[in-house]
């Protein structure tokens, strides 16, 4: 019963089971969320229902997003890390940073998203959860405090999760985490990788 709950929780050579789904189902939804709105984008004309349909399989992508992104730092904060393998202090550096621009990404990503999208997200078709637009914080902080309007609000918001995150910076560090897992399973032979796939020497 001890060892069970123990594999839960990370330890000092591997991330517990929890940290592990929510690491893979994170990048579940990231891939979908991408995958919805190309599609969109790419495969459907405006003003259809299958438009729609992408779009708010897109919001209810992000929404998800937002929830797990809560859970994951919850959890983070209730467990230690693994122990680094070993490497230089460069290279420590730079695998903190990398993963602090992750999580940033992770939290500003969804936020943007949902704050600067005019309609309410239809949940997985499930239920509605109002647009920011028609929220008292909206109206608080963006209508009487800033005295701007949705669309004078949108147009910035919209820059930042679509041209800068969307378009590129998710890609760069997706690419970045990625190639930088690959780097230490094949050239360094560590078990930076096996950390987050299995509990294997």
């Amino acid at each position: 019963m001890i060892e069970v709950s123990m594999a839960f929780k990370n330890s000092d050579t591997d991330y517990g089971s929890i940290a592990k789904w929510i690491h893979w189902f994170m990048a579940m939804l990231f891939l979908a969320a991408y995958v919805s709105v190309y599609y969109r984008q790419w495969f459907t004309e405006a003003k259809t229902p299958e438009n729609w349909t992408a779009l708010q399989l897109h919001l209810s992508f992000g929404v998800s997003i937002m929830a797990i992104v809560l859970l994951r730092l919850v959890w983070r904060a209730m467990n230690k890390s693994p122990l680094p393998e070993p490497g230089t202090n460069m290279e420590h550096l730079a695998a903190h940073v990398g993963h602090y621009a992750l999580y940033a990404i992770m939290i500003i990503a969804p936020i943007t998203g949902y704050i600067g999208t005019g309609v309410n997200t239809e949940f997985f078709f499930l239920f509605d959860i109002p647009k920011f637009s028609d929220t008292a914080m909206f109206q608080y902080f963006v209508v009487e405090s800033w005295g701007l309007t949705f669309k004078e609000f949108e147009k910035p918001i919209d820059f930042i999760h679509k041209e800068i995150l969307g378009a590129w910076l998710i890609w760069i560090l997706i690419a970045g985490h990625a190639g930088a897992a690959l780097f230490h399973h094949f050239v360094k032979k560590d078990r930076t990788l096996k950390k987050m796939t299995s509990n294997a020497p």
